[in-house]
């Protein structure tokens, strides 16, 4: 009832706005019924200095009438812009004056690519004109290029790996701005006909003024893009052309380690490396890409943020790398595709005093084959192949070295496909993978990896009435094959648990060499209206799906369902500009029948008229049975989580932004959690950018899983699960530092220092199987004692011992990135890394001075200089 109240009086905010809404209808029609642009066929191209002074520009179509959608949408744009296109046999130009004020353009310098509150005109180019892809070009007031894919009909589905090369200029005058595009039709593409007709759109974005105009206009309570666009006709006599780029890269590097061990032989404290390797581009028709990379190098890639695990789950980074990047939504199928395994840390441990590290597996080579048919089919085929991999060993005792393998020869395969139809863009498609590993069966590798696995399903998307509904499906299978060893160990890992001692309904087989499962998703959901708005998703996964060989879950065993409902107001009002109103559940249960996830989430957002923007929402998961907290024990109860959470952000578009937002709440048991997460953007100058993001957290956890030991009592089948409370503090800064001396010569430099420290007190057993309360050490008949880095506990005439998990870690992560595209296409590389690590005295509290710590850790110090030469042939 109380949240139904606050619907209804943010709803009164917007009632002023209805007028303008009313009015704001009739002028989108008029831009849209006018939607059709020319482009102009020139012998002689331009020259690309950003003036528009040359006379074949007089002779092009003037595209002008540019409709506002913010601050106010639907009146014509205060400023004019004036777009023109022409094109030549080998490329596609445009023109662009935009009138304005010259002492309110913001010409920020950034690296190419980087988000910025400069002055923007945005080109939008779908090239099928199917209604749902495109590609976009964006040039700042300063010359900076920015451009993404667009691989759904949705303005906001933004694919950044897509890297064209392609060239811009601008120049700021007394009038306003102008700047000038040329687009090689080799970086894009088209259908073969002799006509082309495109879909295009145009808009001009003025972050500091909070202003922002479209040709094209696409309301704020509209979905699509692609399908939104007008229409660029006239160029004619233009093929897709037979794309054939190759880039070769020649890289060395030199490393300097500081703490290393003298007893151990593989730490060396200087090291030295050259590589060599390419990437190659070449076009198979006018529709497809063959892209392939051979021993590729990705040292310039950020490292990951710095973490500290302490569930039974894998944790999952983002991709970096260019090759997996680029094209990578054309491999998007729910949790089959995960390119972070081809190439991945060796998974081998041999057993042995010192081991040589790995941080990662070779890739001989990897090839994707990509593009879009004209009858509207996408696919994408990927094919990759790491070396086998092996490493030195040394046994202290008997003074011997040896050599054990810890990743065998591996091929991966994905091949994903999808149709479009009709008139909203509906889509239908499916998905194969397939990994196999060369595994030696006799070898120790056998036991602990799958040697073939498949992964497979179908998917579908019906979109309709202008796509504001949406019905989308999936129905998806795994198979894994392996030793008896390899399967036994998928079945008890944490993604299903079968040794658990209280489940009916699986059952750890030892004799088993292969797994299979299926994945079910169904999601229908309101996209597109004026103010309410809902998602239904229903999904089950049966507890031997096992996708992760090329894949990526947390845990399989669920039959689950989320609900959401939104009420939103997208034009300004007395109050606010807009705001949304959410209400959403999530609820799961295992394929025993048991309620594991419940959820329920209250969120209300919305920017003021003053371009202040705020969050604020509560959530609350009440105590359920846990699979997982026992690590393959019984069901346990787990803490239940009720608490709020607030943030507030200055405007864009300013010198200085600020954001900061904070949370928290408590858990069943006397456990809490407190976080905040500030950051402030500081350009001081329109060429230099600090960021800076501090995080701190403490969670007051009072259910720590610890140790499984023996000797239990019958209400837990015979084992001691031992727990504890848990006090843990995390902290961390992620500072970044922009630096750019021209639009192809930028300096990056990322920071990361990190603590995080754990103090496990109170320790106990688990009472009983399904219950929460634990035998608490120390009471009852037992005592607990501290013998070095052990607790030793005492049951009456029997004892056991476990070693204290308290922990204390410092590290320092830093990538410091000297950019140059010293020719269209080609870049030298200067990079600096370093990886510090480090520990202190367990169970003391995280604090700011860690991070300072952080830099006297022991690590690496590595610099590198990489250098690639592009070949467009």
């Amino acid at each position: 009832m109380r949240t139904m109240t606050l619907v209804l009086i943010l709803a009164a905010f917007g009632t002023d706005c209805l007028a303008q809404r009313a009015g704001s209808s009739v002028a989108a029609g008029e831009v849209a019924g006018s939607a059709a642009a020319t482009a102009t066929r020139v012998e002689e191209a331009p020259v690309l200095d950003g003036r528009l002074d040359e006379s074949l520009w007089a002779m092009a179509e003037r595209l002008t009438g540019f409709t506002e959608r913010e601050p106010v949408e639907g009146i014509p744009a205060e400023e004019d812009t004036d777009v023109r296109f022409i094109y030549t046999e080998d490329a596609l130009y445009v023109g662009a004056r935009m009138y304005g004020d010259p002492a309110e353009i913001r010409a920020d310098v950034t690296r190419r690519d980087a988000e910025s509150d400069a002055e923007q005109l945005i080109v939008s180019l779908d090239t099928y004109r199917d209604g749902r892809t495109a590609y976009t070009f964006v040039v700042t007031a300063s010359g900076v290029r920015t451009d993404f894919y667009h691989p759904s009909d949705y303005e906001g589905a933004r694919d950044y790996s897509f890297d064209p090369v392609w060239e811009a200029e601008a120049v700021v005058d007394e009038e306003g701005w102008t700047a000038e595009l040329r687009i090689p039709f080799t970086q894009l593409r088209f259908s073969p006909s002799e006509e082309q007709v495109w879909g295009v759109n145009l808009v001009r974005r003025r972050p500091a003024l909070q202003k922002e105009s479209f040709w094209r206009l696409v309301g704020r309570d509209e979905t699509g893009w692609a399908s939104r666009m007008g229409e660029l006709r006239g160029i004619s006599g233009v093929r897709p052309s037979r794309r054939v780029e190759v880039q070769p890269y020649v890289a060395t590097s030199g490393t300097l380690a500081s703490g290393t061990d003298p007893e151990n032989p593989f730490e060396e404290a200087r090291q030295l490396s050259m590589r060599v390797g390419g990437d190659a581009k070449v076009g198979l028709g006018p529709n497809l890409t063959l892209d392939a990379t051979f021993n590729p190098d990705f040292g310039q890639v950020e490292a990951d943020p710095a973490v500290v695990n302490l569930s039974a789950y894998e944790v999952f980074f983002e991709e970096r790398r260019p090759f997996f990047t680029e094209g990578a939504q054309l491999f998007s199928f729910g949790d089959l595709f995960y390119s972070r395994r081809i190439g991945a840390r060796p998974q081998g441990d041999p057993d042995a005093d010192h081991v040589e590290t790995l941080d990662n597996t070779t890739i001989l080579g990897a090839a994707k084959l990509t593009g879009r048919l004209p009858g509207g089919l996408s696919l994408g085929v990927l094919g990759a192949v790491t070396d086998e991999e092996s490493v030195e060993t040394f046994d202290a005792g008997a003074n011997e070295f040896g050599r054990a393998t810890v990743e065998p020869l591996t091929a991966y395969t994905a091949a994903r496909m999808e149709q479009q139809f009709g008139s909203s863009a509906s889509t239908v498609g499916g998905m194969l993978t397939a990994v196999r590993r060369n595994v030696d069966p006799q070898s120790d590798l056998a036991e602990l990896m799958n040697s073939t696995a498949l992964t497979g399903g179908l998917d579908g998307r019906f979109r309709w009435l202008g796509g504001r509904y949406d019905l989308n499906w999936r129905v998806a299978f795994s198979h894994i094959r392996g030793s008896e060893a390899a399967i036994e160990r998928q079945q008890r890992s944490s993604r299903r648990y079968y040794q658990r001692p209280d489940a009916d309904y699986v059952q750890l087989d030892p004799s088993r060499t292969s797994l299979s499962g299926y994945s079910i998703d169904v999601g229908h959901s309101r996209t597109g209206a004026e103010n309410w708005l809902w998602d239904v998703d229903v999904w089950a996964e049966s507890p031997g799906y096992e996708p992760n060989d090329l894949g990526r879950l947390g845990n399989a065993d669920g039959i689950g369902g989320f609900a959401g409902v939104t009420y939103r107001e997208t034009m300004p009002g007395r109050l606010m500009r807009n705001y949304a109103v959410r209400l959403m559940t999530t609820q799961e249960w295992n394929y025993g029948g048991e309620h594991i996830v419940a959820w329920h989430g209250f969120n209300l957002s919305g920017q003021f008229t003053n371009f202040w923007s705020g969050e604020l929402g509560i959530d609350h998961e009440p105590a359920l049975q846990s699979p997982s907290l026992t690590r393959g024990g019984p069901l346990m109860m787990r803490p239940g989580f009720r608490g709020p959470f607030v943030a507030i952000g200055s405007p864009s578009g300013r010198r200085v932004q600020a954001r900061v937002a904070l949370g928290g709440g408590t858990r069943t048991g006397g456990g809490s959690v407190v976080w905040v997460n500030p950051s402030i953007s500081v350009r001081p100058a329109p060429q230099l950018e600090l960021s800076v993001e501090p995080e701190y957290r403490r969670d007051r956890h009072p259910r720590q899983y610890v140790e499984t030991l023996g000797g239990g009592r019958a209400e837990t089948f015979g084992e001691r699960y031992v727990f504890s409370h848990l006090d843990h503090t995390e902290i961390a800064a992620r500072i970044r530092i922009d630096y750019a001396i021209g639009p192809d010569l930028t300096m990056e430099g990322y920071v990361e220092p990190f603590a995080s420290a754990g103090e496990y007190r109170r320790f106990g057993e688990l009472l009983e199987s399904r219950g929460f309360d634990l035998r608490s050490y120390g009471t009852g008949g037992t005592s607990i004692t501290r013998e070095g880095e052990d607790y030793v506990v005492s049951d009456g005439a029997s004892s056991f011992r476990f070693e204290d998990p308290s922990f204390h870690v410092r590290s320092f992560r830093s990538n410091l990135v000297l950019r140059w595209e010293w020719r269209p296409g080609s870049t030298l590389y200067l990079v600096w890394q370093q990886d510090r690590s480090g520990s202190d005295i367990p169970g003391l509290r995280a604090e700011p001075g860690d991070l300072l710590g952080s830099l006297r850790a022991d690590g690496d110090n590595s610099l590198a200089i990489k250098a690639t030469y592009w070949l467009p042939w």
